[in-house]
């Protein structure tokens, strides 16, 4: 009897650690968007490139790695010894969840890069000039109801696009954190045992 409680132990005690484990994984991708956000933030106002895609390059990595180890564990949790097909799944709704705030950062990034299409920059490449001094800009135009209007609605289209990419971040992060807490619970049930 004494050996089936050793094992039970030692069961458990695994479990605990591998779940100690998983949340040390979203400690480091929490750590990876701070990082990535930094480094956003400070690229919208030096407009290094090469510096914003070598932190991208190391952002991708660190967060295939987190990926890796969250699906080795949701195996470890499937197989036999542990057969926790309720955590299994619980660690297959995080990366769900962390695959769909990464897609849509990324998303919030590319347009805030671009900007409100009323804020852009304008190009001069195709004006003409027929002196030094004397610019024929092929931007200057009549502002019409109708131009003024399509200007509105690109705007509009804009800031639907990046609020909506915005509430589905804050989703996936209130879902990953309610997953995070009955990780937790379970922890706090295992070790009461």
């Amino acid at each position: 009897m004494e050996v089936d409680g050793k094992e039970i132990i030692s069961t458990s005690t695994q479990l605990i650690d591998l779940l100690r484990r998983f949340l040390g994984v979203q400690q480091r991708r929490a750590a990876a968007y701070e990082r990535l956000r930094r480094g956003f933030a400070e690229y919208m106002v030096t407009g290094g490139d090469a510096i914003y895609q070598q932190l991208c390059s190391e952002i991708t990595l660190e967060f295939n790695d987190c990926s890796k180890q969250v699906l080795e564990m949701e195996s470890v949790l499937s197989n036999p010894v542990f057969h926790r097909n309720d955590l299994a799944d619980l660690l297959k709704s995080v990366q769900a969840h962390e695959k769909q705030k990464l897609h849509l950062t990324a998303r919030i990034q590319v347009l805030k890069k671009a900007g409100r299409p009323s804020e852009r920059l304008i190009s001069h490449e195709k004006c003409t000039f027929t002196k030094p001094t004397e610019h024929r800009c092929i931007h200057v135009c009549e502002i019409t109801e109708a131009t003024g209007t399509e200007d509105a609605e690109a705007d509009a289209e804009y800031d639907n696009s990046l609020n909506e990419a915005i509430r589905g971040v804050q989703d996936a992060v209130t879902c990953i954190n309610e997953h995070l807490e009955e990780v937790r619970y379970e922890i706090d049930a295992l070790e009461a045992v």
